[in-house]
């Protein structure tokens, strides 16, 4: 690990350390990391809209409205290819929180979330984006589970012929 030192005016100091404080951090370095990769996974977003990410997007909406709730399933559905899965939470009697865990295309899960959460109906919706590096190459090895509806064997093989897949993980 390497080190840096830094020097802050008093009054960014202090604000430094009630920022610290205020959100549990056990010291002035883990924050600072934090702090880091937070922009350079902001910089990287940035700069690579062709690149791959992981996201969770949150929002609520009235589970009375019926159309809202159709809008929404519908639009999940026409891209299963980004979701991986949902949460449905029930905040009281009428509103709902969901969140919904997506990775694709950094472009075009950022444009799914927007057409989401400016749907009629739907509130209080963001979205975290986690910069994704695919690890080089697509390949495949045996697995000792088989997926719902596979015919995949113990030794990784559906129908007889390894599924190739691609390994993620973040970058910063």
């Amino acid at each position: 690990m390497q080190r840096f030192t830094i020097s802050l005016e008093e009054a960014l100091a202090v604000q430094f350390d009630a920022l610290i404080a205020a959100k549990g951090y056990s010291n002035r370095s883990e924050a600072v990391r934090d702090l880091i990769r937070t922009q350079l996974d902001a910089v990287h977003l940035d700069a690579s809209q062709s690149g791959w990410c992981v996201a969770t997007l949150n929002y609520v909406y009235d589970h009375h409205d019926k159309t809202v709730t159709e809008r929404v399933l519908s639009l999940q559905h026409d891209h299963h290819d980004l979701v991986i899965t949902s949460l449905h939470t029930h905040l009281d009697h009428d509103h709902c929180l969901e969140t919904v865990v997506l990775r694709g295309p950094v472009k075009t899960v950022n444009a799914f979330s927007q057409t989401l959460v400016a749907l009629r109906g739907v509130r209080h919706g963001n979205i975290h984006v986690v910069p994704l590096d695919q690890g080089g190459h697509s390949h495949a090895h045996p697995h000792a589970h088989a997926h719902s509806g596979d015919q995949a064997d113990a030794q990784g093989k559906e129908n007889g012929v390894k599924v190739p897949h691609i390994h993620f993980k973040p970058i910063s």
